[in-house]
């Protein structure tokens, strides 16, 4: 347990989905104040009653994470609910395989770009902007993956799309060092979800990673027992 979170408030994209809610958890669990993102409403919700949040404890909003505009006036409207922004959990993204680049559809790369890479990007800069504006020293970790150190055929689509989540985490840990901000970024290999499970359903799921695992992971890059961690990608493999 981290005392020190207790209060805090965070942002959580792709809350919805089974990492996100493993992160939702674990951070309500040290008494940290919620603001949960996710297309889909129904899902925000049902995260909100399964972790017994009442109505004006939690700030939800289904949006699309590509549209910059949506993101800024929910970063904003967190900020003015709260009081303030201290951590971001940048989880939501996608994966699909795309064949060959050679036979690739330029939609498979746009889709991969857009979901993985672009959703970081506009959320990290809308909280980081908070973050300054109002002298926060806070906490953004991305989700990046352990095909993003290499490219493994197939997939290059995504491989690519968390290889940039990597670049952006390590460029905005520099750019925010002198505002004591950290970037940091998680690399899975694969997640045990429901739908990776029904994907690879041959697989021994128990050397994959337990949501509830990287969530741990995540809750202590936003603590202050990673203060002086800034810039880095760890991995999470499990025995995968």
């Amino acid at each position: 347990m981290y005392p020190e979170l207790s209060g805090k408030v965070a942002i959580i994209s792709g809350a919805g989905g089974s990492l996100g809610r493993a992160v939702a958890r674990r951070l309500h669990a040290e008494n940290v104040r919620l603001a949960l993102i996710d297309q889909r409403e129904e899902a925000l919700r049902k995260v909100s009653a399964e972790l017994g949040l009442q109505q004006g404890s939690v700030l939800i909003g289904a949006l699309d994470l590509t549209q910059k505009a949506a993101v800024d006036a929910f970063v904003a409207q967190a900020a003015a609910t709260f009081g303030r922004i201290d951590i971001l959990a940048n989880i939501a993204g996608g994966f699909a395989f795309s064949g060959p680049v050679h036979e690739m559809d330029m939609g498979d790369l746009d889709a991969m770009l857009s979901i993985n890479t672009k959703t970081a990007f506009l959320l990290s800069a809308a909280v980081a902007r908070a973050m300054v504006g109002a002298k926060t020293k806070g906490r953004i970790i991305n989700v990046g993956a352990r095909a993003a150190l290499s490219g493994p055929a197939g997939i290059a689509a995504y491989s690519a799309s968390k290889a940039a989540v990597l670049r952006l985490t390590e460029s905005m840990a520099a750019e925010l060092l002198e505002h004591g901000i950290t970037v940091n970024a998680v690399l899975p290999s694969v997640i045990d979800t429901p739908a990776n499970r029904q994907a690879m359903a041959d697989a021994d799921f128990s050397k994959w990673v337990a949501p509830e695992s990287l969530a741990d992971v995540i809750a202590f890059l936003a603590s202050d027992s990673a203060r002086d961690i800034s810039g880095a990608s760890l991995p999470v493999y499990g025995r995968a």
